[in-house]
This record gives structure tokens, C-alpha cells and sequence, in this order.
């Protein structure tokens, strides 16, 4: 099918301007500032004058659950919230069953992914057997060129011997390590948010920022050691930022993501004992928030992934102490991001694609991240103007659970088009 967008504000080569964008039938993108084409030329044409046409989303950290475990979400159902999202490419982490720590273990994973996916796929392969952080390592060598990366996200490599030997693979096979960064022995059994104000408020066993930095701080210095190309996940406190920041001086290869709910929320809004406020890492202090955003306004943090991980309504809702760690958020994420730190002055609308798009393409050697003219079309389209709560019973993620339910945002996605072709329409 092909279609005309006319009259649109095209995020193009860095920067909005009025343009027109054509799919063709063969699902190329062509932008232009006028496209001298009638609805007798395509099969439709779109008056776009009041929206936002950009490059699709791309998110580093999602949580597709299956294999193994589909009552959590299947790749169809996470797929297809990441289209409702304005997602065109996904990264899917490995804690799944089984673990891809095989050639054999990931061909299960990409098989599902090849019959189910509505968008773009890319899986990690685990760090270690069994995903345990500890143990034996997978065959770098056999995996590297089936996989986007190296993650034992859910579990931080424990041990500095072991961490040293998987970046000497991972530079060997010249792929990243992406860390998912926990000193087990520094956090205490029964630990659910973080170590601060609200856990002594609400008499509950904390986690401390230093089981995330510390850890940062080993990576970081095993990373220069080895010369390993080196990715942080989901970096929630003031001090990881500014190991992060002093590495990049010092010209180490890292990089970092961080999450839409650690930018925009903080211990103090835990309202009450509810799961919908638990994950890992935990919300922190306010501090810890205010440094998150000069991370990435300064360009330390290099992009926003959502740690989509979704989980069964029975597994959120035994509070705080009780509850699976993890909320959902490929389809809220833009939206937020876009309404409490574009529309408040904190990023540019340009900054914010380069935060949810062009730099994890640049990053992981990914296409992608802009629109590129007689390439395949992968696209998102935004209504800037359209204000709507966010309300999980709208998700089409088998997970609902999210602490932004009731909040206002602007910015629905109204189209994805990925690899060519419409995967999500919806008020257009």
C-alpha cells in the first residue's frame, strides 16, 4: 500500500520542518518538501498538517517473556504494544526459558520471533549459562553473530574474574557487554524499594544505591582494562552518573540508558504499599532524579528504554514487600517523555529522539534512527495536540501495571509503519 503524508512536521536529518513523506508500494520513505503527487498516484493521501511524522522508537531493554513465560506476554502482544507505542525495533532481553545461552536455546526465541513479531526483534543472548550471573560463561564465540549484544539483565555478573573474561570475549568478537549492575551481597534478603525516607517510612528492608555503582564503578575500570565496548542498563542514582561521566572524559567506551519512570518519579511518590511502584532498580531520591535528567541533558546518559516488564495481575498486587518487580512501558513512554520533559523546557523535541532513537542505532550498529530517503519506511506519527490519561485498561500488553495510571500526557502515536509496512493505526 502506498500513502502520502502531506503538509507534516518531519523530523529530518536533525531537525522539524514542513515536509511531505510518500510510502511507495514497495515501502520506501521519500521526504521532501513538496511531493508532486494526486490521489490518483497512491493509494491514499493523508493531510498530516497537525502532525509529527519521525523516526520509529528503538528500546534497548524489553521484556517479551516468551518463551517460557506467556502469561506475562507473548512476542505478539508485546510486538503489538510497541506498535501502539511508536516502536519500530525492540531489544529483547534473555531472562526467558529457556535462557539463550545456546545456539540451540536462542533458535527457539528467534523462531517465535520470526512467526509472531510485528516489528523488529533484535535478541541478546545471556552472559552466563543459565542467565545466573555466576557459574560459566556462554560460547562467545558461537553466539556474537546471532545477537545484538551480551546480557545477564535481572542479574549482575557477580564475580570481577568472570566479568573480565566475558568483555575480553565480547572484544574479541567485537560486540557489546550490557550490564544489568546488582552487588548481590550488598543488598539484604527481602530488600523491595530503595534504601531511603520511604522504606523507613513504611518499615520495609531497602536497597542501596551503592549495589548498583559500586558495580558500575568494576565494570567501568574492566572496560578500559580490556578496550570492551561497554553498555549500562537502566542506571537509577547520582552516583553511577557520575562514574559515567568521568569514564567518557577518560575515553572509555560506555554508554548508559535510563527509564522514563526513574526521569519522572522518585521514593516520595510512593503514595502506598503498592506493587504498581516496585521495580529494580527502585525509585530513589529525589536527588538521584535531578541527576538522571542533567545526565541527560548533558549527554552522559545516552537514551531512554523503558525496561518493559510486564507481569501478571497477581504478581502486582501483594504490595510493595510482595509484588514481582517490574512495571510496563512501551506504550506510555513517548507520551511522558514528551509532555514533562519536552513540553517543560527540560529536552528539545530533537533531544528526545535522539534519547528514544538515534543514538541506540548509532550505539549497537542497528539501521534505523532516521528517515533516510529510498530506504524502507520506519516511522512513527504523533499527535502533539492530543491529551488523554494514561489507562492501563487501554494497553494491549498483557501487562497493566503502571505507576503513571491517571496522568495526563500528550502526544499519542496515531501510525507505526516498520520495515514498509502499517503495523499500528489508530485516529488517523
Amino acid at each position: 500500500m502506498s500513502f502520502l503524508m502531506q503538509n507534516g512536521e518531519v523530523l529530518y536529518r536533525g531537525k522539524v520542518r514542513k515536509m511531505d513523506v510518500l510510502v511507495d508500494d514497495l515501502g520506501r520513505v521519500t521526504a521532501a518538501d513538496q511531493i508532486d503527487l494526486t490521489a490518483e498516484d497512491v493509494d491514499e493521501v493523508i493531510d498530516a498538517s497537525s502532525l509529527l511524522i519521525a523516526p520509529g522508537l528503538i528500546d534497548p531493554h524489553v521484556h517479551l517473556r516468551e518463551p517460557g513465560f506467556e502469561y506475562k506476554e507473548t512476542i505478539a502482544s508485546g510486538t503489538a504494544a510497541a506498535a501502539k507505542g511508536g516502536y519500530t525495533t525492540i531489544m529483547a532481553m534473555p531472562n526467558l526459558n529457556p535462557v539463550p545461552d545456546s545456539l540451540e536455546h536462542l533458535k527457539v526465541q528467534q523462531d517465535l520471533i520470526r512467526y509472531n513479531a510485528k516489528i523488529q526483534v533484535i535478541p541478546y543472548a545471556a552472559i552466563t549459562q543459565g542467565q545466573k550471573g555466576v557459574g560459566e560463561l556462554v560460547d562467545f564465540d558461537a553466539l556474537a553473530s546471532e545477537v545484538i549484544a551480551f546480557s545477564d539483565d535481572g542479574k549482575g555478573v557477580q564475580e570481577e574474574a568472570m566479568m573480565r573474561e566475558a568483555m575480553r570475549a565480547a572484544r574479541r568478537n567485537n560486540c557489546l557487554i550490557v550490564a544489568h549492575c546488582e552487588d548481590e551481597s550488598l543488598i539484604a534478603r527481602g530488600a523491595c524499594i530503595h534504601a531511603g525516607r520511604k522504606a523507613e517510612e513504611l518499615g520495609l528492608i531497602g536497597i542501596s544505591s551503592a549495589s548498583e555503582y559500586q558495580q558500575i564503578e568494576r565494570d567501568l575500570r574492566l572496560a578500559e582494562e580490556t578496550g570492551c565496548q561497554y553498555h549500562i542498563c537502566h542506571i537509577s542514582c547520582k552516583e553511577s552518573v557520575e562514574l559515567v561521566r568521568q569514564a567518557k572524559q577518560r575515553g572509555v567506551q560506555v554508554s548508559c540508558e535510563v527509564t522514563p519512570h526513574h526521569l519522572l518519579l522518585c521514593e516520595d511518590d510512593i503514595s502506598a504499599d503498592d506493587g504498581r511502584f516496585k521495580m529494580n532498580p527502585p525509585l530513589r531520591t529525589k536527588a538521584d532524579q535531578e541527576a538522571l535528567i542533567a545526565g541527560i541533558q548533558d549527554g552522559t546518559i545516552d537514551m531512554i528504554a523503558t525496561d518493559h516488564a510486564p507481569h501478571s495481575a497477581e504478581e502486582k498486587a501483594k504490595g510493595l514487600q510482595g509484588s514481582a518487580m517490574g512495571i510496563v512501558g512501551l506504550e506510555p513512554a513517548f507520551e511522558l517523555i514528551y509532555t514533562y520533559l519536552v513540553r517543560t523546557g527540560k529536552i528539545t523535541l530533537e533531544k528526545c529522539f535522539e534519547l528514544m532513537s538515534y543514538n541506540c542505532a548509532d550505539i549497537f550498529g542497528i539501521e534505523g534512527g532516521e528517515i533516510v530517503n529510498f530506504e524502507k519506511a520506519n516511522l512513527a506519527v504523533f499527535n502533539l495536540n492530543q491529551r488523554e490519561k494514561i489507562n492501563p485498561k487501554t494497553f494491549v500488553s498483557q501487562g497493566k501495571s503502571t505507576p503513571f495510571e491517571g496522568w495526563w500526557a500528550m502526544g499519542r502515536c496515531v501510525m507505526t509503519v516498520a520495515d514498509g509496512q502499517i503495523v499500528y493505526r489508530e485516529g488517523l
